[in-house]
């Protein structure tokens, strides 16, 4: 099943900023856990520690479109590295100021100031969006990879930073999130050659014709504000069957079992997207995405009859497992969309947007499912994601026709088609 993946890895250079994006994403996906238990452990109040993190969560998903607006007109290596070094800042701030004892106000802040962080994972989907550009076939490869490693990473992070936070310090999780995001985001940024072109040399050919299309928002293409909406909603998922799976495993005396469960999530969303990747695609990428969000609203359908019915854990893990595998092919699919319907020269911005959209979704969905789950039985939460999931499938079908585009040339729209044609 492997075998195919092998061949992107025949690029030189794919195999570096590959092993590097993958770092700096894993340092990520530490950096929730660890906060959390830090300022329980060190405060005392997981209610700070959630509003605390929904502070950052908020600010990240307004800040990373910036960022990603920047780096297409910039350059990824010009943008993150000064983001990186400045992210240290507030992360030092936010540990000296829970470790002296400062006002509950400076947590916020310190967290929130922490807004410029990249969108690894989109600048990676960028890369080889770029060097597969002639290769459609391979870039729905290349997607399938970066969604498995994605769940990789939502594996094996949480479970780094319990660890870390438990067995050594509070603080020793975010010191490690820290040291590793800032590495894995230097090195990614060092791999100059398989760096996509800026926006700057589209500048002249833009005043020429009189056209504005460089300077406006990607969210002007109305298939990125359904994707965007889907995704949210698609966050919503995600969020609320973390907090609820955490609460179900509690109500039955087993909470340490909840980090196992939502790591089967991620683990039957890692098996789908590498399975999916050796598909070959058929039809429009649109349609495909609209069979991937039907199929996701009906697999979270297992979870809420499992929880409902008051199954025992090991039931509920099958169910879990299963429901997970519907979330790759959706994400890879709307991933693959973005890439045909945008230009080169906006892929980091509207993949940030996406990206914001399924932070804000998160935190959405947490917040909903935690409400939920002090006023209902444990298993009620789950009408939260298969809600939010079915919400995903009326927005996809309400804007099919937007999603229904055909593909257009890699990184061209036809603004500079015609541009080209005139030189």
């Amino acid at each position: 099943m492997l075998a195919p993946y092998r061949r992107l890895f025949t690029r030189p250079g794919t195999v570096a900023f590959t092993l590097a994006g993958l770092l700096a994403r894993l340092s990520m996906s530490m950096t929730g856990v660890s906060l959390v238990v830090l300022i329980a452990e060190r405060r005392g109040s997981y209610a700070l520690a959630g509003t605390v993190a929904a502070a950052g969560l908020v600010a990240v998903a307004i800040g990373m479109p910036l960022i990603g607006r920047l780096v297409d007109r910039f350059g990824q290596a010009r943008v993150t590295v000064p983001a990186v070094l400045y992210n240290l800042v507030p992360l030092g701030g936010l540990l000296l100021c829970v470790r002296l004892g400062a006002p509950d106000w400076t947590l916020h802040l310190c967290w929130a100031a922490g807004s410029a962080v990249p969108n690894l994972g989109g600048m990676a989907r960028a890369r080889w969006a770029y060097l597969l550009r002639d290769a459609p076939g391979d870039r729905h490869l290349a997607n399938s990879l970066e969604q498995a490693l994605d769940e990789l990473c939502f594996m094996a992070g949480p479970v780094l930073g319990m660890v870390l936070c438990t067995t050594v310090a509070p603080e020793a999780g975010m010191l490690a999130a820290g040291g590793a995001g800032a590495g894995g985001a230097l090195l990614f940024a060092a791999q100059r050659r398989t760096e996509p072109p800026t926006a700057a040399r589209h500048a002249t050919a833009t005043v020429s014709t009189g056209t504005t299309d460089g300077t406006r928002s990607p969210l002007r293409v109305p298939a990125l504000r359904v994707l965007t909406l889907t995704f949210l909603s698609t966050g919503m998922v995600f969020g609320a069957l973390d907090l609820t799976t955490v609460a179900y495993a509690d109500a039955l005396g087993n909470r340490p079992v909840a980090g196992g469960l939502l790591a089967l999530v991620a683990a039957g969303s890692c098996a789908a997207g590498l399975v999916f990747g050796t598909l070959r695609p058929t039809g429009p990428a649109g349609a495909r995405f609209l069979r991937g969000v039907a199929a996701m609203a009906g697999l979270l359908l297992l979870p809420l009859a499992a929880g409902l019915g008051g199954a025992g854990l090991a039931l509920l893990g099958v169910a879990l497992f299963v429901a997970g595998t519907g979330t790759a092919p959706t994400m890879v699919t709307g991933m693959t969309l973005i890439q045909e319907l945008l230009p080169q020269r906006q892929l980091n911005e509207a993949m940030a947007i996406a990206v914001s959209g399924i932070m804000i979704g998160i935190s959405t969905g947490s917040a909903l499912a935690g409400a939920l789950a002090e006023h209902a039985g444990p298993g009620a939460g789950y009408w939260i994601p298969a809600g939010a999931a079915a919400l995903a499938l009326l927005i996809a079908l309400a804007g099919r026709r937007h999603l229904g585009t055909g593909p257009r040339p890699p990184g061209r729209t036809a603004s500079e088609r015609t541009v080209s044609a005139t030189r």
